[in-house]
């Protein structure tokens, strides 16, 4: 009861900063039920003035309300499933930058983090050079057997877990009761769709983890010429603290200087696709939000990736899926392109492959009828993710992680090159992949690896057929004499279930209430 009220107080809120920043504007009311227009109509009169000309409101009203937003409007950024296109694109805007907190509390958290003194961790600790809405970062100092050496120093923001959780559980609540209500929100997923965040957020805080991402991609990418990733001081890593080697290079985001230092601009742009590519592809781990603040070079021309936070996994199947269809638009070949959707079981096999090939070449012609540098990948693969929902796919997570991801990708390869030939630089890493795992000693390999499952599975098969001889036992224990509630039993959920009831319709009348009070005397 008190937690219900709880959640609909912070929905509430939310609802009202929606309003004042003009959100609700957005909304089709066509389709709802009289009584949603006329709340929706009477919510409007809250709208600033000023929100009915501006072009990001969503974003706007996110950022309004607090970083657990900023994180949920990121997030659904990924999933034009969940909000369309158009909002997708706006949520695209989103910044993730918050004020620094007090030098004095990063400096309490980091000795409170390793349980000693902040001068027994770090000869020096300056002030914050980064913030954002999780954690924040200070340069820092300290010795080694080699000399005094400059760290990155990543601290969580205090209190932060606490204020999730409260926003994360109010979520959870609209998400239950808009899929107990609506069949949209059933197809939409969305429970699912606010677990996938909270877990994201979960591994995002706990730093050991970024830790981790960080050590995998090193191992990944160790033979890699052209790309690196800062290397984790493992003693002074805890849950809420990061320490990471400092990077001196220039970031992709100031071109100027770019161009002053010598570098060859077109072919930084080149490496950042490739690089992508080759992390996706090859080691099925990429870093999920390349931003150009997140990369740097080098002075050796390399290309330096820091905040591992946000990753993205690509299973074997993935791969080849995504491998397979690059390499099809390519070479022009749809039909194949269309059998590896049915294959990878994406699209249902009541469909027609020949009707799926007809489909995809309506996105892929016309690209080659265009000069290089008009040709999205990014956009390429939105438009056939847009064109499998009508072939009833379902929705891949990971898959809309990677085109949100090429998108920003795509951005910065442009930024430094707006004439790059986005097919060209993408062929040999792709072209590369097919050769290696669909040519001769790919398929030698698989064959190996399915003889190796067969034996895994025969040698479980045993255990499989104990444990189903035990849960048939178990099953006719329980089901012998019936399964019986108590008339108190039955009384007592009624009674519990009718008074959670009548507590969220007061606390749903309160909000109404209280939004007609505001309105009434704006007016």
């Amino acid at each position: 009861m008190i937690g219900s009220v709880s959640h609909l107080l912070r929905l509430g809120r939310a609802g009202f900063v929606f309003a004042r920043e003009g959100v609700l504007a957005l909304v089709d009311t066509g389709p709802l039920p009289p009584p949603a227009k006329f709340a929706i109509a009477l919510a409007r009169l809250l709208e600033r003035r000023s929100a009915k000309t501006r072009a990001n409101r969503l974003a706007a009203a996110l950022t309004r309300l607090g970083p657990t937003y900023v994180k949920l409007g990121q997030f659904l950024a990924t999933r034009q499933d969940v909000v369309g296109a158009a909002l997708a694109r706006d949520l695209e805007s989103l910044q993730d930058k918050m004020a620094p907190f007090p030098q004095a509390q990063a400096e309490a958290q980091v000795a409170a983090a390793f349980g000693q003194p902040l001068n027994e961790v770090y000869v020096s600790f300056g002030p914050a050079v980064a913030a954002a809405s999780i954690a924040q970062v200070h340069k820092a100092e300290i010795d080694t057997p080699e000399g005094r050496k400059s760290v990155a120093v990543k601290v969580l923001r205090p209190g932060i877990e606490r204020r999730f959780k409260a926003d994360l559980d109010a979520f959870f609540f609209a998400a239950r009761k808009a899929e107990a209500h609506s069949l949209d929100a059933q197809r939409l997923r969305l429970i699912e769709v606010v677990a996938t965040l909270a877990r994201s957020v979960t591994i995002e805080m706990d730093f050991r983890l970024e830790a981790a991402a960080l050590s995998e991609m090193a191992e990944n990418t160790k033979n890699d010429g052209g790309f690196r990733v800062p290397s984790v001081d493992w003693n002074r890593t805890a849950r809420a603290v990061l320490t990471l080697e400092w990077i001196d290079g220039t970031p992709l985001n100031d071109r100027a200087k770019l161009a002053a230092k010598g570098f060859d601009l077109p072919a930084l742009g080149r490496q950042v696709i490739q690089t992508f590519l080759r992390h996706a592809l090859r080691d099925g781990f990429f870093h999920a939000d390349m931003h150009p603040g997140n990369l740097f070079a080098d002075d050796e021309g390399k290309l330096v990736a820091v905040d591992f936070g946000i990753m993205g996994r690509l299973g074997p199947k993935e791969r080849r899926f995504l491998a397979e269809i690059l390499f099809g638009f390519i070479t022009r070949n749809y039909q194949r392109t269309a059998q590896v959707h049915f294959d990878a079981g994406y699209v249902p096999h009541h469909h027609s492959v020949e009707s799926f090939a007809q489909a995809i070449r309506a996105i892929g012609e016309p690209i080659h009828s265009r000069t290089a540098e008009e040709i999205s990948m990014a956009k390429l693969l939105m438009l056939l993710f847009e064109v499998t929902g009508l072939f009833d796919m379902r929705t891949r997570p990971e898959l809309l992680l990677l085109q949100k991801t090429m998108v920003v990708v795509e951005g910065v390869a442009r930024s430094l090159d707006p004439k790059l030939d986005m097919w060209t630089t993408a062929d040999p890493v792709v072209r590369e992949w097919v050769e290696r795992h669909l040519g001769p000693a790919g398929q030698i390999e698989g064959a190996v690896e399915g003889a190796g499952e067969i034996g895994r599975f025969l040698g479980q098969v045993p255990s499989l057929l104990s444990r189903a001889v035990n849960l048939a036992d178990q099953f006719d224990a329980i089901t012998r004499n019936g399964l019986v509630l108590s008339p108190e039993t039955i009384a007592a959920i009624g009674a519990s279930e009718a008074n959670r009831n009548r507590w969220l319709t007061r606390g749903v009348w309160a909000i109404v209430i209280l939004l007609g009070w505001i309105a009434f005397s704006l007016l």
